[in-house]
């Protein structure tokens, strides 16, 4: 039987606090509180996607602005991933989806690569300045991809085809990379090894 793929991850600076359990062979449940309350919505739409269980748990300084507590809870949620997928032996490594919401469509693609790098575009002129329920800007969409990538060594293509509706948009980014890091994390019985000509991810 193979080992448990989850990670408990603690992170602690000035600006927030966060505390983070995952298991990447869950079911899809998910207890999140950010105190972000758009964020909490993309987390759980994340794990119920991918099949990840995910618990969460942060504060922070949202009193001045959500990036700080956003972008830590990237990290973490990042850096979880990374140590739950551990030498990478058996894994499908790719993955990609295409969602949509309502007029919201959007295309993932993940490599777990072990190559941090982020490709994110087509969202609308002004999406990026969009409040969207009165405290998420638009702009701490890629905000979070960039930490998740970043700190969990994946190479992600985020790409938005349609969408009018900022909330539909940012739901159908996170649904589409939950469904393909869905395939990617997945194991394949086809596969011996690390799936990679290097031997490493």
């Amino acid at each position: 039987m193979s080992a448990p793929r989850t990670a408990n991850v603690h992170r602690a600076t000035s600006e927030s606090t966060v505390d983070l359990h995952l298991d990447l062979d869950g079911s899809g449940a998910s207890t999140i509180d950010t105190s972000v309350p758009f964020l909490d919505h993309l987390l759980t739409a994340f794990a119920k996607h991918s099949l990840t269980d995910l618990t969460v748990t942060a504060s922070g300084d949202t009193a001045i602005d959500v990036h700080h507590t956003a972008e830590d809870v990237g990290i973490v949620l990042g850096r979880a991933i990374g140590q739950a997928l551990g030498d990478k032996a058996g894994i499908a490594r790719f993955g990609d989806a295409t969602v949509p919401l309502d007029e919201a469509l959007t295309r993932a693609v993940v490599d777990i690569s072990g190559r941090p790098y982020l490709v994110h575009g087509g969202e609308p002129d002004g999406f990026p300045l969009h409040l969207i329920g009165g405290h998420f800007t638009g702009s701490m969409v890629r905000h979070v991809f960039e930490a998740i990538t970043v700190h969990a060594g994946l190479t992600v293509h985020v790409q938005v085809l349609a969408g009018r509706d900022p909330h539909h948009i940012a739901e159908s980014e996170f649904k589409a990379f939950a469904r393909a890091f869905r395939a990617a994390k997945a194991n394949d019985p086809e596969i011996r090894g690390v799936p990679s000509t290097k031997g490493a991810l």
